[in-house]
């Protein structure tokens, strides 16, 4: 919301992928090494190009972009470690579980059931102590979210939890770091919607425009390359 959806997706999940990829991989290698990493760095390069195209913007207030850009790579860190911990909880091998290692569809709620919980104590901390704006009491929960804005946010979730439920069904075969690293995909569908939908660079320059064709360029071949580590 600060830094628009064109700029903190490329940069928090495109940072997230990198450590993501990196972090698993080297836990448990699956996959051919060159063609993973030359995806990683195609990645890497279309995150810079993406924030030197936001730099470009006038549209909003130096304090604001570096807050945005500051949230999105703590984001980015964040995300990029958790999948780590779900994977060291996981049987390596999905049709001979080793005891005290979890099976993908036990992981899968097990992994819902922390995420459930633990919002209530993260939630709450943001909304005392918001990063933009006043506080949030709890009753604007159900003072101002009517039942469609509600339906919106459940429709959001469910449609995340069946992409991370097949991410991490798809590690058996694929191996934990390609499999993170194709859900980061997402990350298109999330900048093409900032671009094409919200508008946020209908007034940068020809030549900025221009660059965000290469940018999506880089994440297109990037994700590539990963798809080719693990049949190469």
């Amino acid at each position: 919301d600060i830094a628009g959806m064109a700029v903190a997706f490329p940069v928090g999940v495109g940072l997230a992928l990198v450590m993501g990829v990196v972090v698993n991989y080297f836990a448990a290698p699956v996959g051919n090494p060159l063609f993973l990493f030359a995806g990683v760095a195609a990645v890497v390069l279309a995150m810079i190009i993406d924030a030197l195209a936001y730099g470009s913007l006038q549209t909003a207030s130096k304090r604001t972009s570096q807050r945005g850009v500051v949230l999105a790579v703590v984001a980015g860190v964040a995300m990029g470690l958790f999948y780590r911990f779900v994977a060291a909880s996981m049987a390596s091998d999905f049709a001979n579980p080793e005891p005290g290692r979890l099976g993908p569809y036990t992981a899968i709620v097990v992994f819902a059931v922390g995420l459930f919980l633990s919002s209530f104590v993260w939630n709450s901390l943001v909304m005392a102590k918001p990063f933009v704006g006043p506080p949030v009491p709890f009753r604007d929960y159900f003072a101002k979210g009517d039942a469609r804005l509600h339906a919106i946010g459940v429709l959001g979730g469910a449609i995340w939890g069946v992409g991370m439920a097949s991410s991490i069904i798809a590690s058996g075969p694929a191996g934990f770091a390609i499999s993170y690293g194709l859900g980061q995909g997402a990350t298109m569908v999330a900048a093409l919607w900032g671009v094409l939908v919200w508008r946020e660079f209908d007034a940068a320059s020809p030549t900025t425009k221009r660059w965000l064709g290469v940018m999506f360029g880089c994440f297109v071949a990037g994700l590539a390359l990963i798809i080719v580590s693990r049949v190469s």
